[in-house]
């Protein structure tokens, strides 16, 4: 992980990309150590929004154009996890995307958004705001509890 603080604005892009997707990375980690670094609170914050969104996309696609057992096989996702993300849907509804950053949950919301087509507005709009916002608040608390 460290590895990618090399890397600057490129490494946490990439953290924030593989870690909306099957790996488990944390780009919360990344971020915190460029903020405490002083680069751009602004910058690094749209940066990992972006990554980490379009690391949602990926899966959204993988679930709208794979079959379930290829999305199984290459994302580790058992029956019950598709279950209960399809459940998460019925009970409440296209916000839960707003959520598709809390770990576990996250990456089988979107890989089912994407198996019952949600639409491609919808899908983007909310899980924007729902990363955005959470990058914000880390950004505050990291920027705010480190002065000393």
């Amino acid at each position: 992980m460290e590895y990618l603080l090399e890397f600057g604005y490129f490494g946490l892009f990439t953290a924030a990309f593989l870690a909306a997707t099957i790996l488990p990375l944390s780009s919360e980690v990344i971020l915190s150590g460029m903020l405490l670094k002083g680069l751009s609170p602004i910058a690094l914050i749209a940066i990992a929004t972006i990554g980490n969104t379009l690391g949602s996309l990926t899966n959204y696609a993988l679930g709208y154009w794979a079959s379930q057992e290829a999305i199984k096989k290459w994302l580790k996702m058992s029956d019950d996890d598709i279950a209960s993300a399809q459940h998460r849907y019925e009970k409440y509804g296209i916000l839960s995307l707003c959520f598709s950053w809390v770990p576990i949950i996250g990456d089988p919301l979107t890989v089912v958004a994407g198996i019952l087509r949600i639409r491609l507005m919808w899908f983007l709009l909310l899980v924007t705001v729902g990363k955005l916002t959470r990058y914000i608040v880390l950004g505050y608390i990291v920027l705010n509890s480190s002065i000393t």
